[in-house]
């Protein structure tokens, strides 16, 4: 899995791999979700999902590590169909980890994954996307939340 972050030019992409599953890696551009999409597609793996604490985890850890300049926006696997309507009681609110071939693929996730920069447009009728925004340091690392 990869996450494409719009940032200024920065260090070439860094990796991490977990003792099971698959590894993520950081690659830096200024381009669009579909891009993205495009970019990881070409290297064989696809915008990660965060289904869980430990791949979130892991994922700040890969961003840290290649000293991201905050803030930053990077594209993760994360949609919402044109058919799939804003949800504020579910932690995703209404988006879905994208599945290989542009589909999505719904997933529970725990609430602690519920945080949002800001919220989601309120709609039923546009497709959108959303990624991991990445604030300044507080401390403790960088800030984050999703953001569309």
């Amino acid at each position: 899995a990869c996450a494409l972050g719009r940032t200024p030019p920065a260090p070439p992409a860094a990796v991490r791999c977990p003792p099971a599953g698959a590894c993520f890696s950081a690659h830096f551009a200024n381009v669009s979700y579909a891009e993205a999409r495009g970019a990881c597609d070409r290297r064989r793996g696809g915008l990660a999902w965060v289904s869980g604490e430990p791949e979130l985890r892991l994922l700040r850890g890969l961003l840290a590590e290649a000293a991201v300049p905050a803030p930053a926006l990077f594209w993760v696997g994360l949609k919402r169909n044109a058919s799939a309507c804003t949800h504020e009681d579910q932690p995703l609110r209404g988006f879905s980890w994208e599945a290989a071939g542009g589909g999505t693929v719904p997933q529970e996730v725990p609430p602690a994954l519920g945080r949002w920069v800001e919220e989601p447009r309120r709609s039923c009728l546009i497709a959108r996307c959303a990624g991991l925004h990445l604030s300044a340091d507080t401390g403790d690392g960088p800030s984050w939340g999703w953001k569309e």
